[in-house]
């Protein structure tokens, strides 16, 4: 008798575990790896589209923050994790430039995962602190000559589009600032506000609401036209002509991620696009980039190709 139920409950667990396979992806939550701090612009959009894609795929889609390591740590984990579409990352432009500022990275961009979608463009803004007498870039690069190598700039992340940007800036511009690096987006802007830090170059959904309520003040944008949501902010290139930068967002997965489940995550985010947060991002100075899987592979070797002659040019390394 003990042998029959022995035999109930395997074939019970078997037939479990074949219905489970044969459910349509997600037929539980998916992890979505974020792999820096709460609370910067990188959080506010991952957190955003989580939601949308667990409201139109019927199952949550759990951010988890998992910092350390530039961004390293959280994205070895979905590098490891296995391709099956439970295991996510989100992240900016810094995870494809992070890599080529270190001596050693535990996996490979192109390699080991597997893109599925860019979600938007991010022009950045060029904060400063509120009691500098900078209101333009004109004046940022006066005063900057007149105080060499005493303004510091604070940097999220090292590769990120924030500190290319910067490094950019001093060249573009003739001038020289220190270069001071932090563990995300969050605690950058409290020492730029604090007075700790003069400027900190990200992008404009990070600023917007600190910059409103005059805790900062915004003096340009990387973008070539003038932000929609900041029309009174001059652009760097009417400064410094031919002068632009964007960071970006994109979602991954693991190496191997089935074709069939990367085309319908694609389909879902370009979904989410078209709904409301295509609105809240836009009000917040986003380019929304819908679009297919192959265009974001594209998209991704390019901007790669020219992130490594920047940070080639600017020696940019992480020590």
């Amino acid at each position: 008798m003990i042998q029959n139920l022995l035999k109930i409950t395997l074939l019970a667990l078997s037939f479990s575990a074949l219905t489970a396979a044969a459910q349509p992806y997600p037929n539980r939550p998916v992890k979505v790896i974020i792999p820096f701090p709460p609370g910067g612009t990188l959080d506010t959009v991952g957190r955003m589209l989580a939601q949308k894609l667990g409201e139109q795929m019927g199952q949550p889609f759990v951010v988890e923050n998992r910092a350390g390591g530039n961004g390293t740590i959280g994205a070895d984990a979905v590098a490891k994790a296995p391709a099956d579409g439970y295991t996510l990352l989100f992240n900016a432009s810094t995870f494809v430039t992070a890599p080529m500022t270190m001596k050693s990275v535990p996996y490979g961009v192109v390699k080991d995962f597997s893109p599925i979608a860019l979600v938007a463009k991010a022009p950045l803004s060029v904060a400063i602190n509120k009691n500098l007498p900078i209101t333009d870039i004109k004046s940022l690069l006066a005063y900057a000559k007149a105080n060499p190598g005493k303004m510091s700039f604070a940097v999220g992340s090292i590769g990120s589009a924030g500190h290319l940007s910067t490094e950019l800036l001093k060249r573009a511009g003739g001038i020289n600032y220190l270069v001071v690096p932090y563990k995300g987006t969050a605690p950058a802007f409290q020492d730029l506000i604090g007075g700790q830090i003069d400027g900190f170059i990200d992008p404009i959904l990070g600023s917007l609401q600190y910059h409103k309520s005059g805790l900062l003040r915004v003096v340009a944008v990387t973008s070539s036209t003038r932000a929609p949501n900041l029309p009174d902010v001059p652009t760097v290139a009417e400064t410094i002509p031919g002068y632009e930068f964007f960071s970006w967002y994109g979602l991954w997965g693991p190496a191997k991620l089935p074709s069939e489940v990367v085309t319908q995550l694609n389909a879902e985010v370009n979904k989410a696009l078209a709904t409301d947060m295509q609105t809240k991002l836009v009000q917040q100075g986003l380019l929304l980039s819908p679009g297919s899987t192959d265009d974001f592979v594209k998209f991704q070797a390019s901007d790669m190709a020219r992130s490594q002659k920047i940070i080639t040019d600017g020696n940019i390394r992480l020590e």
